[in-house]
């Protein structure tokens, strides 16, 4: 089967949830049967998300292959079950900086190269190689930011072209915000029409109108979007109101008959409907009852007065996903560990949570904090989960008060330490010296032996996995047998590399750091197994 193609664009407003709806959109075309891909397109001239702020930027997800992504990449492997690879992601950088290398090795045979239409023909065929990697049925683009942006025009080009070439195999979906103004009291669809149209000026027409809201979109409405935004029916225009919890945002879009209205637009042949395993998964979220109180501590929570969960996305959804199938609600509390520094007394509160999660995080902000976290997460015997630093953070606090190595540290932040614990990856050492920074850290999938009779390898239900990872600085094997022997257990190792990939406390119901992020593997259909542990743990210490 010809792959088709569907072009999902923002309107009047970025952050209304694209991403999810081209995840949405996926679920729905995979339980009849597709085979669904999707690639990210960000307008940055970044090359990749990894060296962006994750307070301004959001989370950056990490892909098997060690690609650094937009936190979107996550949404679609979360919603779709499947690995999205480097192929399925590209930046305005990724995009110029091939078209460079191509003209500087002759590869235009010395033609005139221009940004139209060489870089549209480079996006082209980023789309046309991803889908034939992924073998896809539909390959689904999102297009980062919002129609109308400068830095989106030849990406729309790209799509433009490739409507010209296929009109019956290319359509386009225009994801807009109806603001209610609070003194109208009346939910307006002007800004979206604009929208519409300045999808116009770019030569594309929408098939499809996400209208997202606050509130369901009436049907006056959605017949006068549908005249103004000239398309054919009112059930083109598909409501898509706030909701609790975004897995049930298929099942929203399945209420106005998307999947078929897509089928029909693109000619696609559906199979019945076999949305059980996710039917099942919905019904493990909607019935748990058990409440459980889980702290996250880190560092990039705050922007003034706002908190940016967004900067640990695939952790919270691991901690919910594994909570869900635990029959449990967990109440995420975000904590910033440097009010843990400003005054210690402040630590009691943790004894109120069930489960304590220190997610990665780089610098020396607020380290302090979670180091006396840690310590009081190990002592209360309260169940823990490190995640890279987190894991990092937790060999310190062991080899301070326990090794008593008073001074005992990441090179990170005290290179001058008599104990470093955690150094730098002597692979990563000469790019810190010579500042390279981008997409040189250890990235991307790599395996892992378990220690037999370990917590962990009874978790996992295996002596090998993989995991993927995203960090410079390693565990000193110079005191791990220290470590080992005090209780402290090195329970996880790379063979290849000799290198510490997860230690677990002996004598505590559940205290466990991971080099890996194990976050970036955990699924709605598939929870992973640390987060699995962790959240029985929380629910046992609640009783």
């Amino acid at each position: 089967m010809k792959t088709k193609y569907i072009f999902v664009i923002g309107g009047v407003m970025s952050g209304v949830g694209k991403g999810i709806t081209v995840a949405s959109i996926g679920r729905i075309l995979a339980n009849r049967g597709m085979r669904v891909s999707a690639i990210k397109i960000d307008p940055y001239i970044n090359i990749d998300a990894g060296t962006m702020n994750p307070i301004e930027h959001g989370e950056v997800f990490v892909t098997n292959d060690g690609d650094e992504t937009d936190q979107d990449i996550g949404n679609y492997e979360r919603f779709l079950d499947t690995d999205v690879n480097s192929s399925n992601y590209m930046t305005t950088g990724r995009v110029y900086q091939s078209v460079i290398q191509k003209e500087r090795s002759m590869g235009y045979k010395g033609r005139c190269v221009q940004v139209v239409p060489h870089i549209p023909l480079e996006v082209i065929g980023r789309i046309k190689n991803a889908s034939k990697k992924a073998n896809a049925d539909v390959m689904i683009i999102e297009i980062g930011g919002t129609v109308g942006e400068y830095e989106n025009i030849l990406f729309l080009e790209a799509a433009r072209m490739m409507k010209l070439d296929d009109p019956d195999g290319v359509i386009f979906v225009l994801v807009s915000y109806l603001p209610v103004p609070g003194h109208l009291g009346e939910m307006k669809t002007k800004p979206t029409q604009h929208a519409s149209r300045t999808l116009n000026n770019s030569g594309l027409q929408a098939d499809i109108v996400i209208a997202r809201g606050h509130e369901v979109l009436d049907e006056p409405r959605r017949e006068k979007l549908a005249f103004f935004c000239s398309l054919r029916s009112k059930d083109d225009i598909i409501p898509a109101p706030d909701v609790r919890n975004i897995y049930e945002i298929p099942y929203n879009f399945e209420k106005y008959n998307l999947s078929k209205i897509i089928a029909k637009k693109l000619k696609l042949r559906l199979k019945e409907k076999d949305g059980s395993m996710w039917a099942n998964f919905i019904k493990k979220m909607r019935t748990a009852d058990k409440k459980i109180k889980v702290a996250v501590i880190g560092k990039y929570f705050g922007t003034g007065n706002y908190t940016l969960s967004d900067s640990y996305i695939s952790v919270i959804e691991a901690i919910k996903t594994a909570a869900w199938y635990n029959g449990a609600i967990p109440e995420l509390t975000w904590i910033d560990s440097e009010k843990y520094e400003r005054d210690s007394k402040r630590l009691k509160e943790l004894s109120g949570f069930n489960a304590i999660v220190v997610p990665g995080g780089f610098g020396t902000r607020g380290v302090e904090g979670v180091i006396a976290a840690i310590k009081y997460a190990r002592e209360k015997k309260i169940p823990y989960l490190g995640l890279c630093y987190g894991m990092q953070l937790a060999a310190i606090e062991f080899a301070r008060h326990v090794l008593h190595y008073k001074d005992a540290h990441t090179v990170e932040c005290n290179p001058i330490s008599s104990n470093i614990i955690i150094q730098v990856n002597p692979n990563q050492a000469k790019n810190i010296q010579e500042a390279k920074y981008g997409g040189t850290m250890r990235l991307g999938a790599y395996g892992c032996t378990l220690k037999k009779g370990s917590q962990v390898r009874k978790l996992y239900g295996a002596d090998k996995i993989s995991e993927r990872h995203r960090h410079r600085f390693e565990f000193n094997n110079k005191y791990r047998d220290e470590l080992d022997k005090a209780g402290m257990k090195i329970v996880g190792v790379n063979n290849e590399s000799n290198l510490v990939e997860i230690i677990e406390l002996k004598d505590h119901p559940f205290f466990v750091g991971s080099q890996f992020h194990p976050e970036f593997n955990s699924r709605p259909l598939r929870p992973h197994p640390l987060f699995m542990g962790l959240i029985k743990a929380a629910v046992n210490r609640k009783k």
